[in-house]
């Protein structure tokens, strides 16, 4: 298929997980794909396995002057930016009494102030070529709704929904769609910490809870990482040319809004 021929990418956070699973999915539609991430040794060999439409592209979100460079770099690359996944984020979890300023700020720096100036970067970029383009904020489940023992990172992707929706109305305009995917629970290597930790404070044995997990989602298991690359790709689409700060739910009918 080739839904998103000849356009150029750049995808936060892309050398492994979700990211990297968009990244394969593009290309295969057709797009070039510039791979970002604060780990340019595994950003390159993401690349090289995906490909000479791909390329790699050192960037830390929380360093503006990382962005900038790293924005300008992928326009010199591939010739421009059709399209922004912000995809790189930091999970944490603690109960309310024991989160730090440290972790807070953290979080808010790669999650909320990271998708915030990538995007501002890029918008940047597209309304000068004045072509438009396709801003896709990667939200979650826990964005609609607070948890106990993850009120920080709830709290993030919560800012990542609203800054979707202003950001939507705010560039439309200049005839970019800014719209966020907030998936559910999706199964990869950063479980066996988010297991770790509740079995510590949930008492349970280590594996419990992501069974438990995967058993409460109603299509019956976790997510995978491809099953949010077919929303990707629309949003990214000439089909969602009218879709406009929305946040769209995959996450296999555990949240409905």
């Amino acid at each position: 298929m080739t839904r998103l021929l000849g356009k150029k990418a750049l995808i936060t956070g892309a050398a492994r997980g979700i990211g990297y699973a968009f990244a394969q999915r593009y290309i295969a539609e057709g797009a070039e794909v510039a791979i970002g991430d604060i780990n340019i040794t595994r950003a390159r060999e993401a690349a090289a396995a995906l490909g000479p439409k791909a390329c790699a592209v050192e960037m830390d979100v929380t360093d503006q002057a990382s962005i900038e460079a790293a924005v300008d770099e992928v326009e010199a690359s591939l010739g421009g930016i059709d399209i922004l996944i912000n995809n790189a984020a930091l999970f944490t979890a603690a109960p309310i009494v024991e989160i730090t300023r440290a972790d807070f700020d953290k979080v808010f720096a790669i999650n909320v102030a990271g998708v915030l100036f990538t995007m501002q970067a890029v918008a940047k970029k597209m309304i000068a070529r004045g072509q438009g383009g396709k801003i896709i904020n990667m939200a979650s489940q826990a964005g609609r709704r607070g948890e106990a023992l993850v009120g920080v990172y709830c709290a993030s992707k919560a800012a990542v929904i609203s800054l979707t929706q202003s950001a939507g109305l705010n560039l439309i305009s200049h005839g970019i769609n800014v719209n966020a995917i907030a998936p559910g629970v999706v199964d990869g290597e950063h479980w066996d910490g988010v297991d770790a930790f509740f079995a510590k404070y949930e008492g349970k044995p280590l594996g419990q809870k992501k069974r438990e997990v995967g058993e409460a989602v109603p299509f019956g298991r976790m997510g995978q990482a491809e099953d949010l690359t077919g929303m990707a790709v629309f949003l990214a689409s000439a089909d969602a040319d009218y879709i406009v700060a929305q946040t769209y739910n995959v996450d296999g009918g555990n949240w409905m809004s």
